[in-house]
């Protein structure tokens, strides 16, 4: 019976303990090899070029050079090779720039054992896999949008907001209270909470304070503010 070929994996971690812990990790798995473990080098890419591994494991924050730009490289030389992003908690946009950029995945530094080598293996079987906490909300739009759509891609349009929705938006924008909200669209103090909390989660931001950083920051916004239909209330 003919060996089944192991997923050959390089690491580029800067933490030598982080480093050989993932390293013996994988070994330890009969289908997973390591083929290179490195840490934070000028010539990772020609290492990664060199050796052609199936995976590339690589730390977002690398400290002597970009790590998207290390990911762009990788993609644009060898479009075989898979790439995994390691890092604590990714913000939404830097996951959409390394999607954008070719990344396939997406590993928090913190995951259990299991999660980390299910990841590794999803990649390398051809999935898309981002952080648990993002991937009901953003994985589907972030992925089809940013690999397969259009050319420029806010973040926060990739989620489908509801007509109303948009006007609560402006609204808090504007400083208004969700009793002052409710007023102005005829609606209670409660069904503007449950609004807001909506909004919250699909923009996966965590105060009211940012919809409103986001709606002074983003022009598009405001000319946008009324694509939904009365049918998506």
């Amino acid at each position: 019976m003919k060996p089944v070929k192991k997923i050959s994996i390089l690491i580029i971690e800067d933490n030598r303990l982080l480093r050989d812990g993932i390293t013996s990790m994988i070994k330890e798995q009969p289908d997973l090899k390591i083929i290179a473990s490195i840490s934070d080098r000028k010539d990772s890419l020609s290492k990664i070029l060199e050796f052609k591994p199936d995976i590339v494991l690589i730390d977002l924050g690398l400290r002597s050079q970009n790590s998207l730009e290390v990911v762009k490289s990788v993609k644009e030389k060898s479009t075989g090779i898979k790439i995994i992003v390691m890092d604590l908690m990714p913000v939404e946009n830097d996951i959409l720039e390394f999607v954008r950029a070719g990344a396939s995945g997406f590993i928090l530094k913190n995951a259990i054992v299991n999660e980390f080598l299910k990841t590794i293996r999803s990649v390398a079987a051809g999935e898309k896999v981002l952080p648990p906490n993002m991937a009901d909300s953003l994985f589907s739009q972030i992925v089809t949008r940013a690999v397969n759509g259009s050319e420029h891609v806010d973040l926060k349009y990739a989620v489908r907001m509801t007509k109303r929705e948009r006007e609560v938006i402006d609204l808090i924008a504007d400083g208004l209270t969700n009793k002052e909200i409710g007023q102005i669209l005829h609606l209670s103090p409660y069904t503007v909470k449950s609004h807001v909390h909506n909004i919250l989660e699909k923009m996966t931001l965590h105060a009211r304070v940012q919809i409103a950083n986001f709606a002074h920051t983003n022009k598009e916004f405001k000319e946008n503010a009324d694509s939904a239909t009365s049918s998506n209330y």
